[in-house]
């Protein structure tokens, strides 16, 4: 099961808003209350919503979303950057791959190529690829994170660190309004870093509601990759940023906008 666009929406306010009333929602979306009643059972059936009398609130209000909340997330709009990303990335190439649902959903979309050589700390990621037979498929050792089926740490910085791949495909959990990417963990900003770092076209992949996500843990810029795979166009301010170098944005229709 994936969320509608429209529930995508409801979900993505509640986390500015923690609660909202079935009204409000209505005329926000121009629908009608059953309706909205409709996507409320749906985002509380995936534990990302909680119903209160008149409304729904927020299930949790800190730190990131559960991971299996946020493979519904925005889905359609993942999938679309997934087969741009699939474009983008030639036979028998060696990628690293970083961890996150984003990234989760480029692994299903490079299934039909041939001979990739493929570097992942995620476990999920290197499931998905193990089906193709003709991958290559590397993880490194050390302790799984049991909520996100990956692995972090000193063992995951040297294994990023020992090679030198064709291609770096990353998400983040957030974009500051000057272009800083964010994340909730410091381990996931090492990695994600060295991932960038050691490859020779780095692919970040976003949906639009990540622009002006917050997020505590800065590193990185947006300005810093080779290209910036989102749905829709970005904010003008990130743009500018973007602009100003050599990096380019491919929106999912393959409209290149810097």
């Amino acid at each position: 099961m994936y969320l509608t666009e429209r529930q995508a929406g409801i979900s993505e306010l509640l986390r500015q808003s923690e609660f909202l009333t079935v009204e409000s929602l209505a005329q926000k979306f121009n629908v009608t209350t059953q309706t909205v009643r409709k996507d409320i059972n749906a985002l509380c059936d995936l534990g990302l919503a909680r119903r209160r009398h008149g409304g729904v609130e927020l299930f949790s209000t800190e730190g990131n979303l559960a991971y299996r909340s946020r493979q519904v997330l925005n889905r359609v709009a993942k999938m679309a950057i997934a087969a741009e990303v699939a474009k983008n990335i030639p036979n028998d190439s060696s990628i690293s791959l970083g961890i996150g649902t984003t990234p989760e959903i480029v692994a299903t979309a490079l299934l039909k190529h041939s001979n990739l050589k493929v570097f992942t700390n995620s476990l999920t990621i290197a499931q998905i690829m193990s089906a193709n037979s003709g991958f290559e498929i590397n993880i490194p050792g050390g302790r799984i994170r049991n909520s996100d089926h990956d692995i972090l740490g000193r063992s995951t910085e040297a294994f990023f660190s020992a090679y030198k791949t064709d291609f770096g495909i990353f998400g983040v959990a957030g974009v500051d309004e000057d272009g800083g990417l964010l994340d909730f963990y410091e381990e996931e900003v090492v990695v994600r870093n060295l991932i960038r770092v050691n490859c020779r076209q780095s692919f970040l992949v976003l949906d639009h509601h990540k622009f002006g996500r917050s997020a505590h843990v800065r590193g990185g810029n947006i300005q810093d990759n080779t290209r910036i795979f989102c749905d829709k166009t970005p904010p003008v301010e990130i743009t500018r940023i973007v602009d100003s170098t050599d990096a380019k944005i491919i929106i999912c229709n393959g409209e290149k906008i810097a």
